[in-house]
């Protein structure tokens, strides 16, 4: 990898980028599901592979192309309502990816720092206000809105060109926001993780941390205080 332009706008996604929460939401999902055994393997595989879509999105995709059934609004939120209280009270004290704590802390000194998550927005500012992350980021975004909505809105308030912008996600959702809007990408895969961006265009880089992310980004906006362990 190598740094193209310098950078002045930085953009993560939350959940596999920030902290560790697939497992956990994976694991959530699979519960709320678990009405549907014949079936569960597919709508997990989905889950997975749709990391960076709304939960809703999600719902609406499952009950019509795996389940084949309406999908009602009582339904839906029902279905909602059963994974926040799965998930809610762990996401407060989910683990971070190796060396987030590092970069937020060198890199929101630097730039502007910017959260694009599928998380609905309301949970998405509660969760990062009971982590004391509100602190790091000009502004936090998640859903309704897309995260292509989300980066042109960045991109328009910082005035930074796409190529002046890096999003970081873990999700080939997260990869087409970053197409579709211009914005240079890195990828996040965890170790033992398939690469689910191979052969994409635009992917920068890969990096299995933030530790790795942080060494990446060091030369041009981050402490150099520190190197990778």
């Amino acid at each position: 990898m190598s740094v193209l332009v310098m950078l002045t706008t930085l953009i993560l996604d939350f959940d596999g980028v920030v902290v560790e929460s697939l497992p956990l939401k994976t694991a959530a999902f699979r519960k709320v599901f678990s009405f549907a055994p014949e079936h569960l393997d597919e709508i997990i595989a989905f889950h997975l592979e749709n990391g960076g879509m709304s939960r809703y999105d999600k719902y609406r995709y499952i009950y019509e192309n795996i389940l084949h059934e309406p999908l009602t609004p009582e339904q839906e939120e029902w279905l909602a309502s059963e994974y926040v209280g799965l998930i809610f009270d762990a996401m407060l004290t989910v683990p971070y990816v190796e060396g987030a704590e590092e970069l937020l802390e060198d890199c929101s000194r630097r730039l502007p720092l910017y959260i694009v998550s599928a998380t609905p927005e309301g949970e998405m500012h509660e969760i990062a206000r009971r982590r004391d992350l509100t602190k790091y980021f000009v502004r936090i975004y998640g859903s309704p809105k897309t995260k292509a909505e989300c980066i042109r809105e960045i991109l328009a308030e910082t005035g930074a060109s796409p190529g002046e912008a890096l999003f970081v996600g873990d999700a080939p959702n997260d990869w087409q926001a970053a197409y579709a809007t211009g914005v240079r990408f890195v990828a996040r895969i965890p170790p033992g993780d398939p690469d689910r961006f191979a052969g994409r265009p635009g992917v920068e880089g890969v990096v299995a941390n933030l530790h790795q992310l942080r060494e990446y980004l060091r030369e041009s906006i981050c402490s150099s205080r520190s190197r990778t362990p």
